[in-house]
């Protein structure tokens, strides 16, 4: 069991298997507001921390992983800390079919290719974009009139690439983070 920063009052329980809590994480939380009712989904939800902020702060969530082992892990989290929301296995939108305000992602955004588990949470190939060109993509189809996508992104990702992804989309810097090799930022992009 760990406690985190920005929500001491979670218990959460961690999986060799599953992402832990980490300074990605820790951003992601603090850097958006949650309005009572909003409807969520997380995308990669890992151990479940930031789905569990959002529940406590009244978000209507929905969260998936690609990872078994993740969530089976975030349920339990849930659980532990009297939570609700509807945890599903998927990559990306495979096993969504509603509509929300706000899709999160904390993308595995390391230009690096490895395979299969643990690595699925931060290798985002050769450029570091991972899965969010089909999430951009898909968005339209899983976003209410007015919604947005919150994601993580580094500045050892593809920048070009990145600018290409996001090319005619209105993108704003929630908060950025300087770590000792990369900077880390949270974006807010409007379709």
């Amino acid at each position: 069991m760990i406690k985190i920063q920005y929500c001491p009052e979670l218990i959460i329980e961690k999986d060799d298997d599953v992402y832990p809590p980490s300074d990605d994480s820790f951003l992601l939380i603090s850097s958006f507001d949650v309005l009572a009712g909003e409807r969520i989904l997380e995308i990669g939800c890992g151990s479940g921390v930031v789905s569990m902020h959002c529940v406590m702060n009244g978000g209507n969530v929905t969260c998936g992983d690609i990872n078994r082992k993740a969530v089976a892990l975030t349920k339990k989290n849930m659980l532990l800390n009297s939570l609700d929301a509807t945890v599903v296995e998927t990559d990306v939108y495979s096993n969504v079919n509603e509509r929300f305000d706000t899709i999160v992602f904390n993308l595995p955004y390391l230009p690096v290719r490895e395979e299969g588990g643990l690595a699925l949470s931060w290798s985002g190939g050769e450029d570091g974009l991972g899965p969010l060109p089909g999430l951009v993509a898909g968005a339209r189809d899983h976003l209410l009139p007015g919604g947005r996508l919150i994601i993580v992104t580094s500045s050892l990702m593809d920048q070009d690439a990145l600018r290409s992804v996001l090319d005619d989309l209105n993108v704003k810097v929630l908060s950025e983070l300087p770590l000792f090799f990369e900077t880390l930022s949270v974006l807010e992009i409007s379709l």
